[in-house]
C-alpha cells in the first residue's frame, strides 16, 4: 500500500491545480449574479486547500469507518 500511496499524492497535484482553474471559472460565472467579484487564480488556489483541509479528513474517516 505504501508505494501506490506516493502515485496517489502524485495525481492529486494536478488535481489540486484543475479543481483551483474550475473554482476561479465558476466564480467568473456565477459571481455577477450574486454581486459578488471575481476571483482570481492565487486566490482560487487559496480557496481550493481550504476546502481540501476540511474535505481529506471527513473522506478518510469515511473510507476507515467502512473498513470494519
Amino acid at each position: 500500500m505504501g508505494f501506490f500511496s506516493f502515485f496517489a499524492i502524485m495525481s492529486a497535484i494536478p488535481a489540486f491545480f484543475f479543481c483551483a482553474w474550475i473554482a476561479m471559472m465558476f466564480s467568473r460565472v456565477i459571481g455577477p449574479h450574486f454581486d459578488v467579484e471575481n476571483i482570481d487564480y492565487p486566490m482560487a488556489m487559496l480557496i481550493t486547500i481550504g476546502l481540501w483541509l476540511i474535505v481529506a479528513p471527513l473522506a478518510a474517516a469515511v473510507r476507515k469507518g467502512k473498513g470494519r
